[in-house]
């Protein structure tokens, strides 16, 4: 094996290895789903298909989770819900703020915009 090669291998390693690897790292929007569920429809009618094309959702994208599978691992700090949609604002590999159930988009812009303030300044 050639020494770039090695070297390059040897840094992914130690990326791997670091501590928080694999946690989220940027703020993201968890959007806890499973299907068939009435309220995730509605809310992906009223909001989640244009939600990336609002400020809020540059400053947390919408990342999505189906409640009936294995939750991801780099989302392991996040407790699973029954409840769903739940909403679970997450930065830097914790959870900052949550969300249970979807009462209609007015409710939850600004039950959004409370738990985007709780986000660290950057």
């Amino acid at each position: 094996m050639s020494a770039p090669r090695f070297l390059i291998l040897l840094a992914g390693l130690a990326a791997f290895l670091a501590p928080g690897a694999g946690a989220v790292a940027a703020a993201e929007l968890i959007v806890i789903e499973k299907a068939g569920c009435p309220f995730c429809v509605r809310f992906e009618k009223e909001v989640g298909r244009l939600y990336d094309r609002t400020d809020e959702g540059k400053r947390a994208p919408l990342r999505r989770v189906d409640n009936e599978k294995a939750f991801p691992d780099d989302l392991r700090f996040v407790t699973p819900e029954r409840i769903t949609p739940t909403f679970v604002l997450v930065d830097g590999g914790r959870e900052i703020a949550r969300l249970r159930g979807y009462p209609g988009e007015d409710f939850f812009y600004a039950a959004l915009g409370t738990m985007l303030a709780k986000l660290p300044e950057k």
